[in-house]
C-alpha cells in the first residue's frame, strides 16, 4: 500500500466515509497517519473494583455473576449487569443495547473502562468500553482519542490507522540516515508514528510525539532553506545610492529616529548588491515604517526603476497616495493611484507599461493581468500579512528582472514566530517612536458607563481634539447584542450639541465618498468619526487624541492595539477607551493587557499565547502549512533544535540526499 493512496481503498471505508475524513483533511494514507490523536487515555492499569472511588476512571477485569433487562416507555430499555473480582461487585449500566444481549453469560470474563459511580453502597459505570474475553482493542493499553466528526467513530479511525499502519510502505517518511538519527537522539519515524496512535507505554508515547513535532519543524525549515538559497543563487538588480538622499532626509520637516536610519542603511545596502532584497521591515504603529518606504522607492526611482506599492484597504492606498504626492512634490517622481475605483484605468495602464508613470500605489488592482510594468525594479507590500503568499508572488512576476522586495508589518511578531515565518525574510526592526509621542492612556469601561465617556469627549473636543469611534458592524443585527454605526450614528446625534461634525466612515461606501470623508476629518472639519475597522491600518490624523471602540470584546488583541495605534500620532496626550460587555477571563486578559502597555511586541506575544499563531499572522497567508501537532510556543526548544539539524543538514550533506529531501517536501507542501 502506497502512502498517496486515498484512504478509500483501506478496509471499512467507503463513500460516505471517504467524505466525512476529506472534510477532516484526511484524503491519503499519509494524511490518515498524520492525523494525530487530540488525547489519550491510559487503560492499561487494571484496577481491584476495591480500589476505585467514585468519579474515578479505571480499567477493571471482572466475572459476570448476573445480569437483567429493564424495559421502560417507548421501547427503550436499561441492561443491568452485575460482575464481580475477588474484592468487591459492582454494576455496569448499558442503555438501549439489546445487540449485547447474546454476548451475556453467566461466568464469563469482562473487561471494561469507565467512570465509576456511587450508587449507595455498589459502584455503578453507566455505559463503560467492553470486551469480553480478552483485552485488546479498548481496554489494557494507552488508548488514542481522536477528533471527529460526524459520521466517522474514534474506533473506526484507530482501525484504519492500525490497518496502514501494518499494510503501508512508509519508508519514505524517514529521511534522516541512522548517523544522524543517532546524534540527534531521535527514534525513526516509522516507530514514531506508529507508537503515536498505538502507544506501549508513556515513555515510547513522549518520544514518538517529539519526532513527530521535530519532523514538521525540520521540514519546515528545510523549505525556508531552499527557498532562501533559490534567492541568493538569482541575480537581482544592483542599485546605486541616490547622492540626494541625504539632501532629502535633511529637509524632512522631523528627524529621522536611530531606528529609522539604522534600517535605511541596511535597505541602501541590500539595494547596493546583485542578490534581490528580501527585507522585512517590523515596526509598531506610529513607528515610521512609510517614511523609509518613500526613500526607497526615490532611490529606486533615481536609479531608473518603477516601483510598485502595494496596500490592504482602498482608505490606505488613498492616504499613501496623498503623503506620496507630498513628498515627491519637488521632484520629477510621477505618482499613481490604482484602486478598484480609479477612473480611466486604460489610460493609467498605458502610462504604466510606457514608464511614464514612476511609482504605483494601490490596492490588489496592482495585480491584475491588465497591469504592466516597464522595469518593475522595487515592490513594496504593506501589512503583508493581509495579503496570500501567490498575491505578493503575482506582483514581484511583474517584473522582468528579479525586483528588490521590501515587507512592512505593524504587526510585530515575536522571534519564536519569526524562526518560522520570516526565516527567507532579512528582517529589520524600527524599536522606537518619534521622541514627541507621549503614551497612550487607555482605560476600560462597561457599556452601560458610556455616558461618562461621552462627556470626556465633549471636553477634548471643546478644546480642539478629534475622535473616533469604532463600532464592529455597519447595519443593525437582531442576532448580536452589538451596536452598529448607523445606530450610534443616531444616538450621538442626540447626545453631543448640534455644531458638533459627527460623520460615518465604513468599507461599503463608495470610495470617492470614504476619501472626501477623510480629507475633511484629516483638515478637522469632523469632530467625530464613527467607523467600523477600515480605519485599523495607516490612517494618520495628529489631532485626533481619542479612540473610543465599542464591544471591545469582539476584537482580537493586536487588532484592538492596531486601532488604538490611530491616536497618539501627534505631541498631545491621546487616549483609548475600551468599552466592552459579556467579557469572558480572556477577554478581560485582552482589555489587561492593553491597559498595561503600549508595546506591540509585548502585546504580540501575550495575543500568540491567547489565540495561536495561524490565526494571528495568517501562517497560510504566508505559504506554510499549519503544523498538526507542533506548537511554536509551547515547543520552542524543538523549532529551534530542528533549526539548527536542517542546517546542518543543508551545509553537510549530499547534494542528491538533500535534493530528495526537498523534492519530498514539496511534493507533500503541493509546490512545484
Amino acid at each position: 500500500m502506497n502512502l498517496n493512496d486515498n484512504v478509500i481503498n483501506l478496509p471499512k471505508i467507503g463513500e460516505k466515509k471517504q467524505k466525512v475524513l476529506q472534510n477532516m483533511g484526511v484524503s491519503t494514507i499519509y494524511d490518515l497517519l498524520h492525523y494525530f490523536p487530540r488525547k489519550y487515555e491510559d487503560r492499561s492499569i487494571f484496577k481491584k473494583l476495591n480500589e476505585i472511588k467514585a468519579k474515578e476512571k479505571a480499567s477493571v477485569k471482572a466475572k459476570i455473576i448476573r445480569f437483567e433487562k429493564v424495559n421502560l416507555k417507548f421501547k427503550k430499555s436499561i441492561i443491568n449487569i452485575y460482575v464481580s473480582d475477588d474484592t468487591s461487585t459492582a454494576c455496569i449500566k448499558l442503555f438501549n443495547n439489546n445487540f449485547i444481549l447474546p454476548e451475556l453469560e453467566k461466568g464469563r470474563y469482562i473487561f471494561f473502562y469507565g467512570q465509576a459511580e456511587e450508587n449507595y453502597d455498589l459502584l455503578q459505570f453507566n455505559s463503560p468500553e467492553i470486551e469480553f474475553d480478552k483485552a485488546e482493542k479498548k481496554i489494557g493499553m494507552i488508548y488514542p482519542i481522536y477528533p471527529l466528526s460526524n459520521g466517522i467513530k474514534n474506533s473506526e479511525i484507530l482501525s484504519a490507522v492500525k490497518y496502514s499502519i501494518e499494510n503501508a510502505d512508509m519508508t519514505s517518511l524517514e529521511y534522516l540516515p541512522n548517523e544522524y538519527l543517532e546524534k540527534y537522539r531521535l527514534i525513526p519515524t516509522y516507530d514514531a508514528i506508529k507508537n503515536i496512535h498505538m502507544p506501549k507505554n508513556i515513555n515510547i508515547l513522549k518520544q514518538s510525539r517529539y519526532r513527530c513535532i521535530f519532523n514538521e519543524f525540520f521540514e519546515l525549515n528545510i523549505f525556508l532553506n531552499a527557498q532562501k538559497s533559490n534567492v541568493q543563487k538569482s541575480v537581482g538588480i544592483k542599485f546605486k545610492k541616490s547622492e540626494n538622499i541625504n539632501d532629502i532626509i535633511k529637509k524632512l520637516p522631523f528627524e529621522l529616529t536611530n531606528a529609522q536610519k539604522k534600517v535605511l542603511d541596511d535597505i541602501f545596502s541590500d539595494m547596493n548588491k546583485d542578490v534581490p532584497m528580501r527585507r522585512l521591515i517590523q515596526g509598531d504603529v506610529g513607528s515610521g515604517k512609510t517614511i523609509v518606504a518613500f526613500l526607497s522607492i526615490y532611490n529606486s526611482c533615481m536609479n531608473g526603476y518603477q516601483s510598485a506599492f502595494m496596500v490592504p484597504t482602498e482608505v490606505l492606498a488613498v492616504q499613501h497616495y496623498e503623503n506620496a504626492l507630498d513628498f515627491f512634490k519637488n521632484t520629477d517622481i510621477k505618482v499613481k493611484l490604482l484602486i478598484g475605483s480609479t477612473k480611466n484605468k486604460a489610460k493609467l495602464y498605458e502610462e504604466i507599461e510606457n514608464g511614464e508613470v514612476d511609482v504605483v500605489i494601490g490596492t490588489q488592482a496592482l495585480i491584475q493581468e491588465k497591469v504592466v510594468f516597464k522595469n518593475l525594479g522595487l515592490v513594496i507590500t504593506d501589512e503583508q500579512h493581509r495579503f496570500g503568499v501567490n498575491q505578493r508572488k503575482k506582483l514581484e512576476e511583474k517584473s522582468n528582472a528579479n525586483p528588490d522586495i521590501i515587507v512592512m508589518s505593524a504587526t510585530p511578531i515575536p522571534r519564536t514566530l519569526s524562526l518560522v515565518i520570516h526565516k527567507d525574510l532579512d528582517v529589520s526592526v524600527i524599536g522606537e517612536l518619534p521622541q514627541n509621542r507621549l503614551p497612550i492612556k487607555t482605560v476600560a469601561e462597561r457599556k452601560i458607563n458610556e455616558q461618562k465617556v461621552f462627556e470626556f469627549i465633549k471636553k477634548q473636543v471643546k478644546i480642539g481634539r478629534q475622535a473616533y469611534v469604532v463600532c464592529p458592524l455597519v447595519e443593525e443585527n437582531y442576532d448580536l447584542d452589538l451596536i452598529s454605526v448607523n445606530e450610534l450614528y443616531e444616538k450621538l446625534l442626540d447626545v453631543f450639541p448640534k455644531e458638533y461634525s459627527i460623520k460615518v466612515l465604513h468599507g461599503k461606501m463608495k470610495a470617492k465618498e470614504k476619501e472626501d470623508i477623510l480629507k475633511n476629518f484629516q483638515e478637522n472639519n469632523i469632530n467625530i468619526l464613527i467607523s467600523t475597522t477600515v480605519i485599523e491600518v495607516g490612517i494618520n490624523v495628529p489631532n485626533a487624541t481619542i479612540m473610543v471602540i465599542y464591544d471591545a470584546q469582539r476584537f482580537g488583541l493586536s487588532q484592538l492595539h492596531q486601532l488604538r495605534g490611530r491616536v497618539g500620532r501627534g505631541d498631545k496626550q491621546s487616549y483609548c477607551v475600551l468599552l466592552y460587555d459579556n467579557a469572558n477571563k480572556i477577554t478581560m486578559q485582552r482589555i489587561q493587557t492593553l491597559i498595561d502597555t503600549n508595546d506591540g511586541f509585548e502585546i504580540a506575544k501575550k495575543d500568540l499565547q491567547l489565540r495561536g499563531a495561524g490565526e494571528i499572522f495568517g501562517v497560510k497567508q504566508h505559504g506554510i502549512p499549519e503544523f498538526k501537532i507542533g506548537d511554536i510556543m509551547q515547543n520552542i526548544d524543538i523549532l529551534e533544535f530542528a533549526q539548527k539539524c536542517a542546517n546542518e543538514v543543508m551545509d553537510h550533506m549530499d547534494n542528491r540526499y538533500i535534493t530528495n529531501i526537498i523534492e519530498t517536501i514539496y511534493s507533500r507542501m503541493n509546490i512545484s
